[in-house]
């Protein structure tokens, strides 16, 4: 074979190594994963048939995930940022062109350093934020505030916590309805409880909305039309919220969460910090108590984890939509009807798999060129010409 086909055979064979790696691990690699997702299907074992006799397939798709953690000017290495927002970018596009979610909630620590970024870098980081979370017309995008928004308790304020909602267009707190069902969004950064000026404007628009949900569960069931005590409330599907926000209630660890996607075993018996880790005891019963809901969903401890709050109200905590916070990121799909829903996990590719396949390619590469040496010329004819160059350079 003619010493010039060789090389274009090697050439060829490097070219296809190199691009197939690159290709697989950028892009295809995110829609094997991402199909083995599906929307799961409502029971009406759990949580009963829908209160209005609609047919299932009239339940809400939502996509549920949290903390992107957008790395910001400060501590974020150009590189670091790079790879992990185009891994959530691609996640995230495979996501909506694969399962077309209705409304997809991102509950909180949308960015790292909301808490103390410049306005140049947080329009910034909101640009980014844009391009790689874009989606149509056909999908409903809303986020929650978490404390790399706005900071902790002892560092938001209103400049930062109005600069979040002049963004996205909308209160940290309020209620979205969607095909008859109600979800709560819960700026649980204010829920510290020691009477602070955000912290009294959020619990007095809770205790609102509590109030027009309760009138709009009580009108529904009275023959009379609208109860005196209601008067001027806003009426809501009369259903149970679908409560999300960014802290978790109050639970003293992870000890009793399982799955792939839970704290490492090490970390699941580390005690919680009431007002850090989760909502303190006192702000987790009051909501419970204010809004009883059907389901509760949140992040901030970027692990997953399901609990049972006295007996009756289930929470599950999503796990960080990054690379950067762990190896197996995921996200939520909810099937949600008025009076019913059904929740499953979709896994995104593991970087670890990742960083294989790069490596293996690597190695193929390292394979390929020894071979090359050994059949062109010889392997001691091939060191002989590397310590002559470097007998030369010296």
């Amino acid at each position: 074979m003619p010493r010039f086909s060789v090389r274009w055979l090697v050439a060829l064979v490097l070219i296809l190594v190199v691009g197939g790696a690159f290709f697989f691990c950028e892009y295809l690699i995110y829609f094997p994963t991402i199909l083995k997702c599906a929307w799961p299907k409502i029971s009406h074992g759990r949580g009963g048939e829908s209160i209005d006799g609609r047919p299932t397939d009239s339940a809400v798709r939502a996509m549920v995930l949290s903390d992107t953690h957008l790395l910001g000017a400060v501590g974020g290495h150009w590189f670091d940022k790079l790879r992990r927002e185009w891994q959530m970018e691609r996640a995230f596009q495979t996501a909506l062109w694969l399962l077309r979610p209705e409304i997809v909630f991102i509950l909180g620590d949308i960015f790292d350093e909301g808490k103390w970024s410049s306005q140049k870098h947080w329009e910034d980081d909101v640009r980014r934020f844009h391009r790689m979370f874009r989606h149509s017309t056909d999908t409903e995008l809303v986020v929650l505030v978490g404390n790399h928004d706005i900071g902790f308790h002892y560092e938001m304020d209103w400049f930062k916590l109005q600069r979040f909602e002049k963004v996205f267009n909308a209160s940290s707190t309020r209620i979205v309805t969607k095909k008859g069902v109600n979800f709560l969004l819960v700026n649980s950064v204010a829920l510290h409880g020691d009477g602070c000026p955000i912290c009294q404007s959020v619990e007095k628009e809770l205790i609102k909305l509590s109030r027009d949900l309760n009138c709009s569960l009580q009108d529904s069931q009275s023959s009379s039309g609208v109860i005196d005590s209601c008067e001027g409330s806003q009426l809501y599907p009369p259903t149970p919220p679908i409560m999300l926000q960014h802290y978790p209630l109050y639970r003293v660890s992870d000890a009793g969460c399982t799955g792939q996607d839970a704290a490492p075993p090490e970390e699941r018996h580390l005690l919680f910090r009431e007002k850090y880790d989760v909502l303190s005891k006192e702000a987790s019963q009051r909501l419970l108590q204010w809004f009883k809901p059907r389901l509760i969903l949140s992040g901030h401890t970027h692990s997953g984890c399901e609990v049972l709050h006295d007996n009756k109200y289930p929470e599950i905590s999503v796990p960080s939509f990054s690379w950067r916070n762990r190896n197996n990121p995921s996200f939520i799909l909810a099937s949600v009807s008025p009076g019913s829903y059904s929740l499953s996990k979709c896994f995104l590719p593991e970087e670890s798999t990742v960083i294989g396949v790069y490596c293996s390619a690597g190695a193929c590469l390292l394979l390929l060129f020894l071979a090359h040496c050994l059949w062109m010329k010889g392997l001691l004819q091939c060191l002989s010409l590397c310590l002559l160059g470097k007998h030369k350079s010296l």
